[in-house]
């Protein structure tokens, strides 16, 4: 005999044998329910039947025809989880593809699955890698999808979520957690090396497998967009779908027990925030590497180490906590954005360094030299964002000889190339010490093999 038919057999003798069981199993499907909701436990459920059927099962034989009951059913099918509690989350293993109608060059797509705890709802989304960027977007989709934000989220261990995986406190990515923040949930990974701490994310790949990428894997499509409006299109049928040996599908159940139990999405979308840790330099900037940009600081945290946070338009620089600064973004390079009131009122780069200084040291090098400095200082809105380059330059005067700077410097002003750059690189290539030749009129020299143009036709 089959499985089934044993399991009809017992479930027949065993209603015969015993009527008040046969009561009993018709509350079973409403207890599963009940039981993801938050709080509801098994002795719960046992007190209030008691209450109804004061001649009932004991707790341990309630408990006991439940679990056998429970059993019965598939096992990637239990519902163990509260409603809205976790989402979790996870890359499919393989890729899906389309071509590029430009280029006609074959993409590959990463594969993007969410699946609620308690009702399995899946979400599918394929995006064009597992990048931060994509990382980001994709679990925002998902909650969309959802309408709300559960309570946890479970991804792996890959690097846009954890940056240091460890079994008792992985290292967070920084922004992954700022958008856990920004959601009002909290970041649960998993294990490393085990896929058994998310059994419910691994069935929604093997269905993905089943029943999204077999029915799409002889068409071709287009673009990204393309390929996913085809990817939800069998999304829908398989949320809709319902489970085996059970009445009811993902989207029911979800509809059901846990779509009031999410939590409000907030009203604007997640900005993406990027993270640098950076030492004050000491012209009281710090240096922003993704845009080779420096912002100004409050000159007394000169020297210390700050936390830059910045997005696509603003950067926010903070020291234990506290944000001391902040700048409207932008991407010109090795430009200032400085704040008047974060630069010191003497003008001062550290204690007795200043303008003054910097004109004297250069005068007692060369005339052309002071110059130069002169015209450096002047070029900066303020004079503390060149103290560095004519600390750059004046240090040149002792590893090269003062006459070459003075050459260089000349030449500098000259061609308008006020800049430390442009006297370095003239020192190190020898520049300066290139003459002009002298223009020379040279004539072809007669000779009897040489001929003019009368000779062509």
């Amino acid at each position: 005999m089959g499985d089934a038919e044993v399991i009809e057999l017992f479930e027949k003798s065993n209603k015969t044998a015993n009527p008040m069981y046969e009561d009993l199993a018709k509350d079973f499907p409403h207890y599963e329910k009940e039981l993801a909701r938050v709080g509801v436990t098994l002795f719960l459920l046992w007190e209030e039947y008691k209450e109804r059927n004061p001649e009932g099962f004991s707790y341990s034989r309630f408990c006991h025809h439940y679990r056998m009951w429970e059993s019965k059913l598939k096992a990637g099918m239990h519902i163990e989880h509260k409603a809205g509690d976790i989402l979790y989350v996870d890359f499919t293993g393989k890729k899906m593809h389309y071509v590029d109608r430009e280029s006609g060059e074959i993409k590959s797509a990463e594969i993007f699955v969410t699946i609620m705890g308690a009702s399995q709802l899946i979400y599918v989304e394929a995006v064009k890698s597992q990048q931060l960027e994509d990382w980001i977007w994709a679990n925002e989709n998902a909650w969309r999808f959802y309408g709300g934000a559960t309570r946890g989220i479970c991804p792996d261990n890959l690097k846009s979520a954890v940056t240091k995986t460890c079994n008792y406190e992985p290292l967070l990515n920084e922004t992954y957690y700022d958008l856990a923040r920004h959601y009002k949930t909290v970041i649960l990974p998993t294990r490393p090396g085990k896929p058994k701490d998310k059994p419910l994310v691994e069935n929604a790949v093997r269905l993905v497998y089943q029943r999204i990428f077999a029915k799409l894997r002889n068409q071709t499509f287009f673009s990204l967009h393309e390929l996913n409006e085809a990817i939800w299109e069998e999304l829908e049928i398989l949320n809709n779908t319902n489970f085996q040996r059970r009445d009811i599908s993902r989207r029911g159940l979800f509809n059901e027990i846990e779509k009031n139990e999410l939590q409000p999405l907030p009203v604007e979308r997640y900005e993406i925030k990027h993270f640098q840790i950076s030492k004050v330099e000491f012209h009281h900037h710090i240096f922003l590497k993704a845009d080779k940009h420096y912002y100004s600081v409050p000159y007394q945290y000169t020297g210390k180490k700050v936390k830059t946070i910045y997005t696509s338009r603003m950067v926010e620089i903070f020291k234990d906590n506290v944000r001391i600064a902040i700048h409207p973004r932008k991407r010109l390079r090795y430009k200032y954005s400085t704040e008047k009131s974060h630069m010191p009122s003497n003008h001062q780069f550290v204690e007795g360094w200043n303008t003054d200084r910097f004109i004297k040291w250069a005068s007692q090098m060369g005339g052309s030299i002071e110059t130069f400095i002169e015209l450096l200082l002047d070029e900066k809105e303020h004079p503390q964002q060149a103290f560095k380059s004519c600390m750059g330059i004046l240090t040149l005067g002792k590893k090269y000889k003062p006459e070459d700077l003075e050459k260089v410097c000349k030449k500098a002003i000259e061609y308008n190339s006020i800049s430390f750059r442009f006297v370095k690189n003239s020192l190190q290539n020898n520049t300066h010490k290139l003459e002009q030749d002298e223009l020379v009129d040279l004539k072809l020299p007669f000779h009897e093999n040489i001929r003019g143009k009368e000779n062509y036709k």
